[in-house]
């Protein structure tokens, strides 16, 4: 495809330049994806802070998920049409004042609106900042510039929880917006100093409106189906249906109208490209992967563990760490020509490790305990998200580039949006089971059961209390009792389901035929 953003001959930045446009780059994708996790801790303390419920105060997640996946995939179109440099400091600050304003918000409607806000300059922080590393550096040093991206992508979802409990636990819950300015503020003065403005002298004439719009209802209204279906019981719940409906339209109207475009706002026909398709369909089980670990663990490890929300976060940050150390050897490993198919294999390996591991844990489970299986779970994510975001990317360039890296990284939003929102599901449905089977065991004719109530009711009566009233706590004990077990069973499971996603994501490396380009080799196109 002919552009006019960039030219085969085209100088890279180098020396100090560089490093202070990969500096930027990292700051900006960790500000996005850290603040995409680091409010899912403090939902309680923001509701008794500004009076709301807790279901009411959801929302300021999903204002923020809803803008956040419908910018992603626009992003490409809007670099071309104001220039890169432009968008993406504009973007960072945008989402810099946004997170001043949510730390200054006294009411629900404010926060939910500048979360929004917030969204919107999110949205382009994590796709421009591959794309401008991309862009930095020539063709055969694409590995460097995917690990240096790779870092935030792996660090982000480990790094909110655990700034959002430790924030959370020692200070105020408006810092956890507040600790972004400082950041936002260098990175948006660094970008406009070094990022070079390249635009698509042809856009500003064909911009497609009608694509626009159909995105941001189609992908905006699965966004919200996916963010509230759990809640509200799915197809029961009419405003789930109708909003399940508005998006199987918005985006069959969205798919048509960008394949008749001249220049679409999307280029989805960029998906003819096997490894590209191939990639973000990686992407998108990379999301449900990453997600679906992150809310399983810390409720696991805050509710039946007794950590804090801080201990809980820690805990993976040495997984984090092994990911850096992952990708580097990963980098590493596909310039000396080893197939990329075998890191991936192995990174999912690695996470179906994990999961089985997960899945036999109990409440007497410690940290050095979980130490291990969580070091797989992070080396996991080093050898296969390196690899897969080289495979999307491969052999793009320009207004390309960008479009590419959008599409791959919806399909990592839209991934950890369908994670969580299955994850959820299960958790409720198989706690609900297992509660069930549990309450079943407890009658007249379970000895175990009956023994231990009678125990424990003697010695309330030998302290004073009345038959009546001692065995009023016992079947409150022992309710309570069930319940947390069956919570403790619900997580086990899920860990069980990420294992089995993981176990037959191998399956779909049968699809994958095309080498990944590097210096030492060129790709099959």
């Amino acid at each position: 495809m002919q552009n006019n953003v960039t030219t085969p001959n085209a100088e890279y930045p180098t020396g100090f330049v560089r490093i202070v446009i990969v500096g930027t780059c990292i700051v900006a994708s960790l500000l996005a994806i850290i603040d995409s996790t680091v409010v899912n801790v403090s939902l309680r303390h923001i509701a008794g802070s500004i009076g709301a419920s807790t279901t009411d105060v959801a929302w300021i997640i999903t204002a923020f998920a809803i803008s956040n996946v419908i910018i992603i995939p626009l992003s490409g179109m809007l670099a071309e049409l104001f220039g890169t440099k432009n968008y993406f400091t504009v973007s960072i600050l945008v989402f810099t004042l946004a997170s001043f304003m949510c730390g200054n918000s006294s009411e629900l409607w404010e926060l939910v609106l500048w979360r929004f806000i917030q969204g919107l300059g999110g949205g382009a922080l994590m796709t421009q900042s591959q794309t401008i590393l991309v862009a930095s550096y020539p063709p055969e040093k694409l590995g460097i510039a995917s690990v240096i991206y790779g870092i935030g992508i792996a660090a982000g979802p480990a790094l909110g929880p655990t700034l959002g409990g430790f924030i959370t636990d020692n200070y105020s819950w408006h810092w956890i917006f507040y600790i972004n300015v400082p950041l936002g503020i260098l990175a948006t003065t660094t970008s406009w100093l070094t990022i070079p403005n390249e635009k698509n002298s042809q856009r500003k004439d064909n911009i497609d409106w009608w694509g626009i719009l159909f995105l941001a209802i189609g992908i905006g209204s699965l966004q919200y189906v996916l963010e509230e279906g759990n809640s509200k019981n799915w197809f029961d719940s009419n405003i789930i249906i109708i909003f399940s409906l508005i998006s199987a339209v918005g985006l069959v109207a969205f798919v048509y109208t960008e394949m008749i475009q001249k220049i679409p706002a999307v280029n989805i026909r960029l998906l003819k490209h096997r490894n590209l398709s191939i990639g973000i369909m990686f992407n998108f089980i990379i999301g449900a992967i990453l997600y679906i670990a992150v809310y399983t663990f810390p409720l696991m490890a805050q509710i039946n563990l007794g950590w804090t929300a801080t201990i809980s976060g820690l805990s993976l940050m040495p997984g984090a760490i092994l990911s850096t150390i992952g990708m580097i050897f990963s980098q590493k490993s596909i310039d000396r020509g080893v197939d990329p198919k075998l890191l991936i294999i192995g990174g999912f390996l690695c996470t179906f490790i994990f999961g089985t591991w997960m899945s036999f844990q109990s409440e007497s489970s410690s940290y050095s305990g979980l130490f291990i299986p969580l070091l797989f779970r992070g080396l996991g994510i080093g050898l296969f998200m390196l690899p897969v975001i080289m495979m999307s990317i491969q052999g793009l360039k320009g207004a390309d580039l960008g479009q590419g890296a959008g599409l791959g990284n919806m399909a990592k939003q839209l991934g950890g949006a369908v994670g969580l929102a299955l994850i959820g599901t299960h958790i409720s449905d198989a706690q609900a089971m297992y509660q069930s089977q549990l309450s079943s065991n407890i009658n007249i004719y379970s000895n175990t059961a009956t023994d231990a109530m009678q125990r424990v009711s003697h010695l309330l009566q030998s302290s004073g209390m009345s038959s009546g009233t001692a065995d009023g706590i016992c079947n409150t004990l022992l309710g309570s009792e069930v319940f947390r077990n069956s919570e403790l069973l619900s997580y086990l499971s899920s860990f069980r389901m990420l294992a089995a996603i993981s176990l037959v994501s191998l399956f779909f490396m049968f699809f994958l035929k095309k080498k990944i380009k590097t210096s030492n080799n060129e790709s099959n196109d």
